[in-house]
């Protein structure tokens, strides 16, 4: 397996290239394994209740198989499980089961969304996630807004959009709120609305804001861990790996797990993969795909993760 290091701000590769910016600003040595990340040191919320199923039915020698936890919300999980099910390799290796980490709530300033798009005009309305999108589109009135520009970061943020007859006119060319803010085009004066979860970190709005763009930032839902119960519980203890889409599902499954760490976290891109080092994983057993957030770079973190516990990665 090909190995590169990525060390005080200097790359030692040509495949990953494009890359160097999603991780440099972490500040530490990558170990690059066939293109997915594991972090390699430099020196050594509110709960909801809810009634989930765990779905993943055993099948046949599926007691030989790794257990992988899918966290994302309850019926978000539909996607990864296609992608995953299409894999001839991974399939005959692992067993899915989905359990939902986090649930979403209404946001203090989601009673404002609606007013706030038909009463003001806006030169872009920002979108970040999927859950964003489906918000937004419940106050949607495309009769009145159908000038209105969206942007919209990530595929399946672009495609929940559209599905809601929502046109968009721009992706940043890396599914990231820090490539938004370099690429969207604007100057001084731009106007923004940016319908947000309450968790969201300030990268998108402070980011436009040193740029010139005059941001309002709508704190439009909130993001709550799920409440287990014994099933739950007992199926998380099959699990040798966990996939992770947001810092929130980090923090459900180490609550609902009784903080386990143990298992190998297969992270969707970097800003999960920093949460779970800076939560105590171990280094190396961290695996995001940096040039390809989204499913497909998911399903390859997943893959070396495999590797990894069947003694093919280091």
């Amino acid at each position: 397996m090909s190995a590169e290091l990525i060390f005080n701000g200097a790359l030692f590769t040509t495949r990953t290239l494009s890359s160097l910016w999603a991780l440099m600003f972490f500040g530490y040595a990558i170990l690059v394994l066939d293109g997915v990340e594991a972090f390699q040191p430099r020196s050594s919320p509110a709960r909801v209740q809810r009634n989930i199923a765990v779905t993943g039915s055993p099948l046949e020698g599926s007691d030989t198989k790794i257990g992988v936890a899918l966290t994302r919300e309850e019926g978000k999980n539909a996607k990864l499980l296609k992608a995953l099910d299409a894999d001839e390799s991974l399939r005959t290796m692992i067993q899915p089961f989905e359990l939902p980490c986090i649930a979403h709530a209404d946001g203090p300033d989601f009673d404002r969304l609606h007013n706030c798009l038909l009463n003001e005009s806006w030169d872009y309305v920002i979108v970040t996630s999927p859950e964003a999108a489906r918000v937004l589109a419940s106050a949607w009135d495309s009769a009145k807004m159908g000038s209105t520009k969206v942007a919209a970061v990530g595929k399946a943020t672009e495609q929940e959009l559209s599905d809601n007859s929502i046109h968009v006119v721009f992706t940043p060319s890396k599914a990231y709120g820090t490539t938004l803010v370099e690429e969207l085009p604007g100057s001084k004066g731009t106007k923004v609305l940016y319908p947000a979860s309450c968790r969201a970190p300030g990268t998108v709005a402070d980011g436009l804001e040193q740029r010139g763009f005059v941001v309002t930032r709508l704190d439009t839902y909130d993001t709550v861990t799920a409440s287990w119960g014994e099933s739950e519980q007992k199926t998380s203890q099959q699990c040798q790996i966990a996939c992770f889409a947001s810092p929130s599902s980090i923090h459900g499954w180490l609550e609902n797990t009784g903080n386990n760490k143990e298992v190998v976290a297969a992270c969707i891109g970097a800003t999960s993969a920093k949460a779970c080092q800076e939560l105590g994983w171990d280094d190396g057993a961290i695996f995001f795909s940096p040039g390809s957030p989204g499913i497909d770079g998911w399903v390859d973190s997943i893959r070396n993760a495999v590797e990894k516990l069947n003694g093919g990665a280091s």
